[in-house]
């Protein structure tokens, strides 16, 4: 697959480029910013054949099948509809709008076009993420009652687009969605009530960290981010027989091994460790094998505007 990027974002200068550069399924032939120059610089630097000045230069090069869109939240739905118009495919950053309700006209657009449309929640193509995947629905845990996840980092950074409510900006929509969306992921299923709280940072204007509850049949779930604290993160599945812990769920580095562990009732442990791989990497052949091969996305878009929806009632309840 061919892919082209809309905009030079340090997530996909430094991360997912690089990776998807390593891919056997995709290949990036251009990248597109509202500077030249930057775009012109970022096309040296990455090793990438054709530079625009504008997202629009990208949309129109017949020689682009898909494009990545890392662009500020605020734009995530109206740069992946244009694209989709365009004829292309669609790997677009989380979140994949700011609601609900933004997002699901994604899904006449996707069927109007007859493209793919994913949102990049890059953990799906983890093995990690796969492993504990496998052991809650293979019984291996016994019924799964519990998931607590945190995670956390620090900006304080003004001019940060994470830091600025007008784009889109704020913890919830930057972090906390990972925690709403591998909590459904685990169980398979929606909730049924949702408990928050929230704080804003007063200068700002976002929010700097939150607390939830989701409850759920015969399930309860709990996440807790911050965007200004030390960084830190972990995830527990709590099985009648066994919990599943994983060391880094989130930000899986990609050059050493990655590490979970199972505790039975009876506190015997296994520590699983994963080969070193690039979640990123992963991601790109996953969405781009899919393409190739006409089959639906491997994460539905769908399931991304029911994680909105849960985002939503988060929101709502703060």
């Amino acid at each position: 697959m061919r892919w082209g990027v809309l905009g030079t974002a340090k997530i996909a200068t430094t991360k997912v480029v690089p990776a998807l550069q390593q891919c056997r399924h995709a290949r990036v032939v251009a990248i597109g910013s509202r500077d030249l120059a930057r775009a012109s610089q970022a096309a040296s630097i990455l090793g990438i054949d054709r530079a625009y000045g504008s997202y629009e230069g990208v949309l129109d090069d017949a020689g682009v099948d898909a494009v990545y869109v890392p662009l500020p939240n605020h734009l995530h739905v109206p740069w992946t509809i244009r694209a989709l118009e365009a004829g292309k495919h669609v790997l677009c950053e989380k979140p994949i709008g700011l609601s609900a309700v933004e997002a699901r006209p994604l899904l006449e657009a996707r069927d109007r076009a007859g493209r793919l449309v994913q949102e990049a929640f890059m953990i799906r193509s983890h093995p990690q993420w796969r492993a504990a995947i496998a052991a809650a629905r293979d019984g291996r845990l016994g019924d799964v009652v519990r998931i607590d996840g945190r995670f956390s980092y620090g900006n304080l950074d003004p001019a940060n687009i994470r830091n600025q409510p007008a784009l889109g900006g704020g913890g919830l929509l930057d972090i906390g969605c990972y925690l709403v969306h591998t909590a459904r992921w685990v169980l398979d299923r929606e909730p049924i009530g949702v408990r928050a709280s929230m704080t804003r940072d007063p200068k700002l204007g976002i929010d700097c960290a939150g607390d939830f509850v989701l409850r759920f049949a015969g399930a309860v779930a709990t996440g807790t981010y911050g965007t200004q604290r030390d960084p830190d993160q972990r995830v527990e599945i709590h099985g009648s027989r066994a919990t599943f812990a994983i060391e880094i769920p989130f930000n899986a580095p990609p050059d050493r091994p990655c590490r979970a562990t199972i505790t039975g009732a009876d506190g015997a442990s296994e520590t699983l460790t994963f080969d070193i791989c690039d979640q990123y990497t992963l991601q790109g052949d996953d969405v781009s094998r899919a393409i190739l091969e006409g089959r639906p996305a491997p994460y539905p878009l769908e399931d991304s505007i029911l994680n909105m929806g849960v985002i939503d009632e988060i929101l709502r309840g703060t």
